[in-house]
């Protein structure tokens, strides 16, 4: 008897430090995460606040109503930082001034990546790997350094005549639609060309796909990713992967990875099979010559251990580029046709600037020498980039304490350069919203904060390939001006979507009529 109660009086005192144990670990929780809420509330955001979307349903969603919502808290409530809560627990910080970005992206904070549930880059692994956008320390350093040659002047200068080339069969593909008098898609004719051009550039592949109509499975492949990576990020219960891949929405993402990889495996089959037969050689006037496209290094590049990209690595990069290559482009390359065609005036500067350095040449082709000439162009196509920024958000991950706009911000928090909101804040530009190229005029640039217009990100992780890509814009956009007036349809209404990369909700429709130049 008086064991049986000696032992339960031990069961009564295990079971009562055991509920003071938690009750204490409850209350530290508790206390804690109020010191946790009070730390970013003092930064200024959205005040209404829903226990399962945290300030979410306030958003009105990635699209016109969601950038004049992000705009009017910018300019009333924080010009320089802005706090947001996806969900209950996870706060986002957003930063729109080149007092904040500057501190932001000239650190090497890498990108942010959920512990506990996917962060906002978690959501694209699937899809683009541990490639260089998404991958972090050692192996995104490594990666970086293994990839830059690909961008070297050696490597982009040949690019000409095939950017050239590619924009052959676009412009034949508008001469078509002056004829019927209709009007044309320009995201997706324009995207059908930028794909072309980074398949014949990058992995030496020849492919149909300009030929093959609007509707090819690739680029409806990488549209619909995007637009459910970003409806994933705006509902909390999807941030948990168990709950997202056992959801319709979940399962027909992975589908889609699965062909987009497939793509990439093919494109690097091929070209593994060539560089392994002949090495990793190009045509260039029908003559062979050395020189390595982006595929070819990620297939024979060798870090200083002499260890290379292994196949997953390869494809990884090889996803990432096909995205990042033609997406962004055709975001950028679509909204400048969008602001010619919007503003005539600036569309003839352009046109006779393009004509005076065209006169009297055989051919229209836009060359490297002709890149400097570019000028009026080149300030038309940089405001084009600030207006209508291609890529809208670019996030990070903190790994100490910092200071921003006067807040201090913990260790761990993610925080993202609002690119749209910078180039449209007004208490740094002048006349935010109008399109107005003089004002990238060198005497004006040099009044500007340079952390003030970003379109390629700053800092260590730039981007890899800007001037692959500036290149190819202005050999694509210089002959589509040269060639054709372009204007809008006016009855088709535009507006703009903030996913991976700024859209047109319903796509820019416009007219193309044939010129002949001055």
């Amino acid at each position: 008897m008086e064991e049986s109660s000696f032992n339960f009086n031990i069961l009564n005192t295990i079971i009562i430090a055991s509920l003071g144990y938690l009750t204490v670990k409850a209350i530290c929780g508790i206390l804690k995460f109020i010191k946790f809420r009070r730390i970013y509330n003092a930064i200024p955001g959205e005040q209404s606040f829903n226990p399962f979307l945290g300030t979410l349903h306030k958003f009105p969603g990635p699209n016109e109503e969601g950038i004049k919502y992000d705009f009017k808290m910018m300019r009333d409530v924080a010009p320089k930082i802005i706090r947001i809560w996806a969900g209950p627990f996870l706060p986002v910080l957003l930063l729109h001034h080149p007092e904040t970005v500057r501190v932001l992206l000239k650190s090497s904070e890498p990108k942010p990546r959920g512990k506990y549930v996917a962060g906002p880059y978690d959501m694209g692994v699937p899809w683009l790997g541990e490639g260089l956008l998404i991958a972090n320390g050692d192996r995104w350093a490594r990666s970086r350094r293994l990839l830059t040659p690909a961008f070297h002047f050696d490597i982009l200068k040949p690019y000409f005549s095939i950017n050239n080339q590619a924009t052959d069969i676009l412009l034949d593909k508008i001469s078509k639609t002056c004829k019927t008098g209709k009007t044309f898609e320009v995201f997706n004719v324009i995207s059908l060309c930028a794909l072309d051009i980074l398949l014949r550039c990058a992995f030496s592949q020849t492919s149909n796909c300009q030929t093959d109509g609007e509707n090819h499975p690739y680029i409806q492949a990488v549209n619909n990713l995007t637009n459910m990576w970003s409806a994933r990020s705006l509902k909390p219960i999807l941030f948990f992967d168990f709950i997202y891949f056992r959801c319709p929405s979940g399962r027909k993402f992975l589908k889609t990875c699965d062909y987009v990889h497939q793509v990439a495996e093919e494109v690097i089959e091929a070209r593994r099979k060539v560089v392994s037969e002949n090495g990793p050689t190009t045509q260039e006037d029908g003559k062979k010559k050395k020189i390595l496209d982006f595929l070819d290094i990620l297939l024979t590049a060798r870090d200083e251990d002499g260890n290379g990209l292994t196949s997953l690595e390869i494809r990884n990069e090889v996803d990432t580029f096909l995205f990042e290559g033609h997406d962004t482009t055709t975001s950028a390359m679509s909204w400048m046709l969008y602001h010619m065609a919007k503003y005539p005036e600036y569309q003839t500067r352009v046109q006779e600037e393009i004509d005076g350095i065209l006169k009297g040449r055989e051919s229209d082709h836009i060359m490297w020498e002709d890149l400097p000439k570019l000028e009026f162009f080149s300030l038309c196509l940089k405001e084009s980039l600030r207006n209508r920024t291609p890529v809208p958000f670019i996030e990070r991950e903190l790994t100490k304490d910092t200071v921003l706009g006067g807040y201090d911000v913990p260790k761990g928090s993610f925080v993202a350069v609002h690119l749209y909101n910078l180039c449209h804040n007004p208490h740094v530009w002048d006349r935010p919203q109008e399109f107005y190229p003089e004002r990238f005029l060198s005497e004006e640039v040099k009044a500007q904060d340079p952390f003030s217009y970003v379109p390629f990100s700053a800092g260590s992780r730039n981007c890899i390939g800007q001037n692959f890509a500036m290149h190819e814009m202005k050999v694509v956009l210089a002959r589509i001006l040269h060639r054709f007036t372009l204007r809008l349809d006016e009855n088709h209404d535009i507006k703009m979507l903030t996913l991976a990369v700024l859209r047109a909700e319903n796509g820019i429709k416009m007219y193309a009529t044939p010129r002949t130049p001055a």
